[in-house]
C-alpha cells in the first residue's frame, strides 16, 4: 500500500451504493506479516461528503465490529483512502484489548466486504 495507515486514521470504502467507514485500532508487524486491526461502522453513506460530514461528528457513529483482526492481503483486497486521524480513546481500544489477552486469538485472511457481510 502506498499510503502510510495509522492507528487512529478513519478509513473509507466504497460498496456498490454508497459508502462505508473503518477506523484503524492498531497495525501489528510480525514475523507472520502485518496485523491489521480494525473497527467497522454500522452506518453506510451515499456520497463521500455525506461520509466525511459523520466523521466530524464520529461519536454519533455506531459501531457494528469494534475488533477485526486482518492479514495483510486482507486488508488490502479492499481499496480504502484515509479521511481523518483522531486519538484513540481506551474505550476505542476495549475490544482490540481483549483480543491480545485472549490466547486463541483469530487473524482473518477473508476481506472487509465479506467479514461485514457485503459484496
Amino acid at each position: 500500500m502506498s499510503q502510510n495507515f495509522q492507528a487512529g486514521d478513519f478509513l473509507i470504502f466504497q460498496i456498490e451504493s454508497g459508502y462505508g467507514l473503518l477506523r484503524i485500532l492498531a497495525v501489528d508487524e510480525t514475523e507472520d506479516g502485518t496485523i491489521w486491526h480494525l473497527a467497522a461502522y454500522n452506518e453506510m453513506f451515499m456520497d463521500i461528503d455525506s461520509a466525511d460530514a459523520a466523521i466530524e461528528n464520529f461519536n454519533n457513529l455506531t459501531i457494528s465490529y469494534p475488533h477485526l483482526a486482518l492479514t495483510n492481503r486482507a486488508f488490502e483486497s479492499t481499496q480504502v483512502a484515509r479521511m481523518k486521524n483522531e486519538p484513540l480513546e481506551n474505550e476505542d481500544l476495549k475490544a482490540f484489548v481483549e483480543w491480545q489477552d485472549n490466547l486463541h486469538r483469530k487473524v482473518s485472511d477473508l476481506s472487509v466486504r465479506l467479514l461485514l457481510g457485503l459484496r
